[in-house]
């Protein structure tokens, strides 16, 4: 029973060391292999037009799960008229959260971290659920990166990525 012990503890020893390693060096997705923490420099201060983004095709997205470790994708970005979207696309017969992990995640708790090329931002997604609208940014994101498509009878969720400090100053300019 005590060799059973000092191994289950030396197990937990190092489980601890190797999430604690990767906590400092990140361990972001890769293709379409999920990952954990996402590493780069923080921008802190509050993106105003994220038309730069149009360099990019995809973007690494950081959610927060009920187990207390990250979880983090790689996914569709998407900026339209100067705001940023994050897409994920549904293949027919899922329904929203389900079916991707990310998804339930920022469901339940809607603080992310997005990783564009070697900077991160911090903010909260917002599920859009005007059809129209998401159609429109589907239609512009089609004609800007070409590949972008949903299966017929799948569909897009689109998130709208509100920075957190702009979420603060919203809020507080609202009451």
């Amino acid at each position: 029973m005590k060799l059973f012990a000092k191994v289950i503890g030396i197990l937990v020893v190092c489980i601890i060391v190797v999430l604690i390693v990767l906590r400092f060096t990140g361990f972001g997705p890769h293709g379409r292999t999920p990952g954990l923490w996402l590493n780069g420099t923080v921008v802190a201060t509050p993106v105003t037009d994220w038309s730069f983004a149009e360099h990019y095709r995809t973007l690494e997205i950081e959610t927060r799960t009920p187990y207390l470790l990250p979880h983090s994708v790689t996914t569709a970005c998407i900026p339209y008229m100067g705001q940023l979207y994050v897409g994920s696309i549904y293949e027919p017969g899922l329904q929203y959260p389900h079916g991707r992990s990310w998804n339930e995640n920022v469901a339940r708790d809607p603080h992310v971290r997005i990783k564009i090329g070697d900077r991160l931002y911090e903010g909260t997604l917002v599920h859009i659920t005007d059809p129209e609208f998401v159609a429109a940014v589907l239609q512009a994101e089609q004609a800007r990166s070409g590949g972008f498509r949903v299966a017929p009878g799948g569909s897009l969720q689109l998130f709208h990525l509100v920075q957190t400090s702009a979420a603060s100053a919203t809020t507080t300019a609202a009451r």
